[in-house]
Formats: structure tokens, C-alpha cells, sequence
């Protein structure tokens, strides 16, 4: 019984080739899958980094207008819902 190989894969170079591209593929420290899931990452990362920039900027700004006494008293009622000696607050909320 003779088995029909295909005269493609007789080639040595052609053969060892694509045991070359398998194992880059899939076989190496750094294979398709790592590669993909690093890239992942990556755009999580960036996109990470873009959001604590916008906040970092946000944040400054905020420092920079707490200078102004004005400011910092509305600042301080608004946000963090401080209070003079002789008045109450009330925070609604809704559902």
C-alpha cells in the first residue's frame, strides 16, 4: 500500500517552513494569542491614561480656582456640603 503524499509537502523547504510558521504561531513565549491579548491591554492602558489625564486637568483647574475665597466658600457648600454657623442644610434627592 503506497500513500499519496502531495508533491508540495516532499518539499524540504516548504515543509520546514510551515513547521517554522506553527511554531511561531503558536508554540513560542510570544505566540499569535500573547500578541493579541498585549494589544488588549495596551488599549485598555491608553485609554486609562487618557482618562486620568481629562481628571488630572479637571483637577488642576478646581486647584487653581480654590485661590479665589469666593469660589472656595461656593465650592465648599456645593460640594462638600459644608454649612455656616446659623443655617441648616437639606440634600434632596431623587429617585
Amino acid at each position: 500500500m503506497k500513500l499519496n503524499i502531495p508533491s508540495y509537502l516532499k518539499n524540504k523547504y516548504i515543509l520546514t517552513g510551515i513547521v517554522f510558521m506553527i511554531y511561531f504561531l503558536f508554540l513560542d513565549d510570544w505566540d499569535i494569542f500573547t500578541l493579541i491579548s498585549q494589544k488588549r491591554k495596551l488599549a485598555q492602558i491608553t485609554e486609562q491614561n487618557v482618562n486620568m489625564s481629562k481628571q488630572l486637568k479637571d483637577t488642576k483647574k478646581t486647584l487653581r480656582r480654590l485661590k479665589n475665597p469666593d469660589y472656595l466658600e461656593a465650592y465648599a457648600r456645593s460640594e462638600k456640603f459644608f454649612k455656616r454657623d446659623d443655617e441648616e442644610i437639606f440634600v434632596i434627592t431623587y429617585k
